[in-house]
């Protein structure tokens, strides 16, 4: 006879979001390669969201080769990319005037074809504006954060096993005194 068991599965809680989110934020920060990869990732996030707007949100699926070309963490590029939505709306104004600073001036007639309509040549070169200033605003927000994060997570680290070793040595310490 065989018996038909069914694995009730349980009921979704609020209460384990907590205990979740803190489970990911420990396999984050002890990644395996380190906190550079952490902070590479995270890095990469941030600088791929700074131009994803003029793009029509296609800059996301450049994080996959990033992510794989710098063997960075994914978790922490996707952290890193929702916050560069955070920060995104007051940084447009930088991005404008950073596109266009590194924009030739002339650059509209160039892209002004005869027939396209005077809102369109507007809104094609103020994106172009947008989406030069992003790039170069981008890569300078990931270099300027991947430093203290990758040195925030090494002394997070060697804090830990600085920790794990006090704590092993009392473990070894308490049964010899017993005795």
């Amino acid at each position: 006879m065989q018996q038909n068991r069914t694995v009730k599965k349980k009921p979704f809680q609020f209460r384990n979001i907590k205990r979740w989110f803190k489970y990911k934020y420990l396999l984050l920060t002890r990644a395996k390669g380190g906190p550079s990869i952490v902070a590479m990732g995270f890095s990469i996030g941030l600088a791929v969201e700074m131009f994803t707007l003029p793009t029509a949100g296609l800059a996301f699926f450049l994080i996959f080769p990033l992510i794989y070309l710098f063997r960075a963490s994914m978790a922490a590029a996707l952290i890193g990319f929702v916050f560069g939505k955070i920060i995104y709306l007051p940084l447009t104004i930088v991005h404008m005037r950073v596109g266009g600073m590194v924009l030739p001036h002339g650059t509209r007639k160039f892209l002004a074809h005869a027939n396209l309509p005077d809102w369109l040549d507007v809104f094609l070169g103020s994106n172009l504006k947008l989406l030069v200033g992003g790039m170069v605003v981008g890569v300078v927000l990931g270099l300027l954060v991947y430093f203290p994060i990758r040195w925030g997570l090494e002394f997070y680290d060697a804090k830990r096993k600085e920790k794990r070793k006090k704590r092993k040595a009392q473990l070894l310490i308490r049964p010899e005194s017993t005795t």
